[in-house]
């Protein structure tokens, strides 16, 4: 009988990637099945265990999603309130006349960015499906958006300036663009709470999901855990992109809330059963259907484009809107990190699907492995 370690070894034996753990949970009862395969390295040196520790990029935006909505219940601001209060440099922002128009060719916003827009990635800034329009530059150039080099990134106050000076590609609310509004929450958290982004998520989030291996930073003496990173390299191996002593051995100055988190896969189960408990002991059940509701219309959802076929967004992650594949279930919640990771809940189910690996993949196409997990999930 096929097992997950089945499913994975195959891309480890082939070079596709060099290590990988997946948690399988269908919600059955019989609790989660967990394969780690390969190594920590390239060279597999160390072998991958099932508490390795990935970098899982953007699979951060639905944790920074929870902690606003566990704001918004302390009641320090509604999801409808303008941000300004809290983000003053963006409280006048501008637009470009077109998304095709240059930086400096712009016009008011015609109304103050929301924290709904945020959750939803429509305040005005991300990325788009060109990565060529001229406001989108800014973006990497100032912000160092893209994939995430923590230690590269200006201070919170000193980045949320630079964002006051870019122009919005759209008007508020008018479409979906990628990753920013999560990096803005993470700021605004921080703004409003009176503490970091790092402190609140800890006291929060990961100290009552206990989630110890979870945070901007690789655990004081746990480094032997952490694994490389990789990309694809241009003769078809993998080039080191960054190692257990490197861009994630200290908490930077900016914590990105777009993709800064390392996790395990069982600190990250522990969260999506959160999730599918109804909230508890984080949040209510009103605030995880929120979150896990799809809030986009078609025009919306066409500025951005990265979109699997068949997904809407709700707050910090993707909602399944209609069957698509067998592993596309209407209602189903999560994304995928560049880093090779990805993680999803199928609230109808109980289910729980998430892999964790060391190569980055930011194709939104879904690599490979990704859909080969997803799929034996859906398998009976």
């Amino acid at each position: 009988m096929t097992g997950l370690t089945d499913i994975l070894q195959p891309f480890v034996d082939d070079g596709t990637l060099p290590g990988a753990v997946a948690l399988v949970d269908r919600g059955d009862g019989t609790g989660p099945e967990v394969a780690a395969v390969g190594g920590a390295d390239a060279g597999g040196e160390a072998p991958m265990v099932r508490d390795s520790i990935f970098r899982i990029a953007s699979l951060t935006k639905p944790v920074t999603a929870a902690a606003v909505m566990m704001l918004v219940e302390d009641g320090r601001f509604a999801l409808t309130d303008a941000v300004a209060p809290w983000l003053p440099e963006i409280a006048a922002p501008v637009v470009v006349r077109t998304p095709a128009s240059p930086v400096d060719e712009v016009v008011p916003a015609k109304r103050p960015v929301t924290v709904a827009d945020l959750m939803t990635f429509r305040a005005g800034w991300g990325f788009p499906c060109d990565f060529a329009l001229p406001a989108v530059a800014p973006l990497f150039g100032e912000l160092r958006q893209g994939p995430p080099r923590p230690q590269e990134v200006a201070a919170p106050d000193e980045w949320m300036a630079a964002l006051g000076r870019i122009p919005m590609l759209y008007q508020p609310g008018e479409a979906w663009l990628y990753n920013t509004c999560s990096d803005v929450l993470g700021v605004l958290i921080a703004r409003v709470a009176g503490c970091s982004l790092p402190e609140f998520l800890a006291e929060r989030i990961f100290e009552p999901l206990d989630m110890p291996d979870t945070g901007f930073a690789v655990p004081a003496g746990q480094s032997g855990r952490f694994t490389h990173l990789y990309r694809a390299g241009a003769d078809g191996g993998l080039d080191l992109v960054d190692a257990p002593d490197g861009q994630w051995s200290a908490v930077p100055v900016f914590p990105s809330g777009a993709g800064g988190l390392v996790s395990t896969v069982d600190d990250y189960h522990r969260f999506a059963r959160m999730l599918l408990d109804g909230g508890g002991p984080l949040l209510s059940a009103d605030s995880v259907r929120r979150m896990t509701t799809d809030w986009l219309t078609p025009d919306q959802r066409t500025g951005g484009a990265l979109f699997l076929e068949g997904q809407g967004w709700g707050f910090g992650g993707s909602v399944d809107v209609m069957p698509t594949d067998p592993w596309n279930v209407p209602g189903r919640y999560g994304w995928l990190g560049g880093t090779g990771t990805a993680a999803h809940i199928v609230p109808s189910t109980g289910a729980v699907t998430i892999l964790l690996t060391q190569r980055e993949m930011s194709d939104a196409s879904a690599p490979e492995p990704m859909r080969a997990v997803w799929a034996y999930a859906a398998s009976s």
